[in-house]
C-alpha cells in the first residue's frame, strides 16, 4: 500500500509511527538511521517502523520492458550462455553428464538468487559468481522436493476423489506455484513453501496484483513454448536445441525477476523493508536538520507558539543565522505579533538590509512607525545599512526620513559621512540639487578625517553639473 507523508502529501512516506498513526518522509526524519532501520517519532518519541521503498516503487506492470531487458545484462547473459552452450561441447559420457547437471543446478541457483536480489531492492542482476560459487545449491533440491510434494497432492486427490478432484488439485497447485516459489526463495523451507495457509496468506496480502502477475507468467510461458516450438520446426536439432535452451533460460530469469519485484513492491504487506540498492547510498543521519523538521511540522500543525519558541531558541545560539531570521520574520508577520516584531526589529532590519529587500524593509519601518510614532533607529550603523539598501532600490524619501537629523542624534559617529552622502544622493535623485549641495558641503566641513572626504570635491562637482552623485570613476591604470 502506498503511503504519503502526513506533512508533505506529495512525498512517499518512509517511516510509520504505530502509536500516533502518522507517516513521515525523509525530510521529516533527517536524524533517522535508514541503514539500521532506526528512528524515533518526533511526536511521541517511540520507535517507528521503517517502510523502505515500498511506498515509492512503481507497480510491476509498469516495468514490463525492464523485465525483458533484465536477462540481457552482462552477468545473466553469461550465466545463460555458459549453462546453455557449454554442455554442447562435452562428450556424452559420465563426466559430461555430471558437468551438465551441475550447470543446470547453477542456473537454477542463479534464478533463485535473482528473486532474493530483486526483493532486497537490487534492480540490476546478481554477479556471475553467484551462480557458480558459495552456498545456495540446496535450494534446487528443496524446489525438487516441493514439486514432488505438490505432485503427490494431485496424485492423492485423484485416488481419493477421482479425476475431478485431481483436476481441482492441479488447478490449485498451478495457481499457487508462483507463491510457493517466492516463499521458498525467501525462507528456504519446504514446509513453508507447501503450507496452504502460507500460500493463501501471501496471495491475500498481495491481493489482485498477484493474479495480474500470474497472467503475465502464463503469457510468458506460452510465448516461450511457442518460440521453442518454432525453433524445432524450422531449424536443425543442432541449432534448435541450444536456441530452445537459451530462450527457456532467459524467460525463466524474467519470471523470477518479476516475482522478486512483486515481493519488493509489497514488502510492507509481507512484513519486511528494503530500499532500492542500485541508487546512491541513503544520506547519513543529520541531527542538525532535526530543528528544521520540527519547525516545519509545528507550523503545519498550527502550533505557532511552539514553532516560535524553537526559532527563538535557535537564534540564541546563532543570533545572525539568516535562515532562522527569515523564519522569525515570516512567522511574526503571519501571526501579526507586533510586540515581538518590535522587540526583534534591530536584527530583522539588518537581515532585510543584508538581503537587499527594500520592499520588506520599507514595510517594516512603516510598521515600527505605526507602533511608535516618531520612531528612530538607535544604531547609526544599522540606520546607514538600511538607508544604503533603500537608496539602491529607489526608496529615496524613506532614506531621507530614516536619516533625518542624523548629525544631531549621532554627532560623533563614524557613519556620519556615509549617512549624509546617502542623503545627498537621494536628494539629487529627487532633483533637489541645492539641498544635496548643502549636505555635501557639510561632509566637506565636518568630516575631514573620514575616507570619503578625499572624494567629496568630485561629488560636489557632479552636483553642480546636476549629474548623478556616483563619485570618481574607477581607474585601472597602473602608476609608473
Amino acid at each position: 500500500m502506498k503511503h504519503h507523508c502526513h506533512y508533505h502529501p506529495g512525498t512517499a512516506a518512509k517511516w510509520h509511527c504505530t502509536h500516533c498513526q502518522l507517516h513521515y518522509c525523509t525530510t521529516c526524519m533527517p536524524d533517522a538511521d535508514t541503514r539500521r532501520r532506526q528512528g524515533a517519532c518526533p511526536h511521541c518519541g517511540q520507535t517507528m517502523r521503517y517502510l523502505g521503498a515500498a511506498t515509492e516503487v512503481v507497480p510491476f506492470w509498469n516495468r514490463i520492458p525492464a523485465f525483458f531487458r533484465y536477462p540481457f545484462h552482462t552477468d545473466p547473459l553469461m550465466v545463460v550462455g555458459i549453462c546453455t552452450f557449454v554442455p554442447l561441447l562435452l562428450n556424452p559420457d559420465l563426466i559430461g553428464l555430471v558437468v551438465s547437471l551441475l550447470l543446470v543446478l547453477a542456473l537454477f541457483k542463479y534464478t533463485y538468487a535473482v528473486i532474493n536480489h530483486t526483493a532486497e531492492g537490487h534492480m540490476s542482476p546478481p554477479p556471475l559468481a553467484t551462480a557458480f560459487t558459495g552456498s545456495g545449491f540446496h535450494i534446487v533440491i528443496l524446489q525438487f522436493l516441493v514439486f514432488v510434494l505438490m505432485g503427490g497432492l494431485v496424485w492423492s486427490a485423484g485416488l481419493v476423489g477421482g479425476g475431478l478432484l485431481a483436476m481441482a488439485a492441479l488447478a490449485f497447485v498451478i495457481l499457487v506455484m508462483p507463491a510457493s516459489v517466492m516463499i521458498l526463495a525467501m525462507e528456504h523451507q519446504v514446509g513453508a513453501a507447501v503450507n496452504p495457509a502460507n500460500l493463501m496468506s501471501l496471495i491475500s496480502r498481495i491481493g489482485w496484483p498477484y493474479f495480474v502477475l500470474y497472467g503475465h507468467l502464463v503469457l510468458l510461458m506460452f510465448a516461450s513454448g511457442a518460440i521453442q516450438e518454432f525453433a524445432f520446426n524450422h531449424f536443425s536439432p543442432m541449432v534448435a536445441q541450444p536456441l530452445s535452451g537459451f530462450i527457456g533460460s532467459t524467460f525463466m530469469l524474467i519470471f523470477f525477476h518479476m516475482m522478486g519485484y512483486l515481493l519488493f513492491q509489497y514488502q510492507e504487506e509481507l512484513g519486511f523493508a528494503s530500499d532500492l540498492q542500485d541508487q546512491e547510498a541513503p544520506p547519513a543521519p543529520d541531527r542538525t536538520r532535526r530543528l528544521d523538521a520540527d519547525i516545519d511540522m509545528n507550523l503545519k500543525d498550527g502550533n505557532y507558539e511552539r514553532a516560535l519558541t524553537l526559532i527563538k531558541g535557535a537564534l540564541k545560539r546563532e543570533p545572525t543565522n539568516p535562515q532562522r531570521l527569515e523564519q522569525l520574520y515570516r512567522l511574526l508577520r503571519a501571526m501579526d505579533d507586533q510586540s515581538e516584531l518590535y522587540k526583534s526589529h534591530p536584527r530583522l532590519l539588518q537581515w532585510l538590509a543584508d538581503r537587499r529587500d527594500a520592499g520588506e524593509l520599507t514595510e517594516m519601518l512603516q510598521l515600527l512607525e505605526k507602533l511608535e510614532p516618531g520612531f528612530r533607529l538607535d544604531d547609526p550603523a544599522l540606520a546607514v545599512s538600511c538607508a544604503r539598501t533603500l537608496n539602491m532600490q529607489g526608496e529615496h524619501r524613506v532614506v531621507l526620513k530614516l536619516l533625518q537629523d542624523f548629525h544631531k542624534r549621532f554627532p560623533d559617529s563614524e557613519h556620519l559621512a556615509p549617512a549624509y552622502l546617502l542623503v545627498a544622493q537621494s536628494l539629487a535623485q529627487l532633483g533637489q540639487w541645492e539641498k544635496a549641495m548643502a549636505f555635501l558641503n557639510f561632509i566637506k566641513k565636518r568630516c575631514a578625517q573620514h575616507p570619503l572626504h578625499q572624494n567629496i570635491d568630485t561629488y560636489i562637482e557632479q552636483a553642480q553639473n546636476q549629474q548623478p552623485l556616483r563619485g570618481p570613476a574607477a581607474s585601472f591604470s597602473v602608476p609608473e
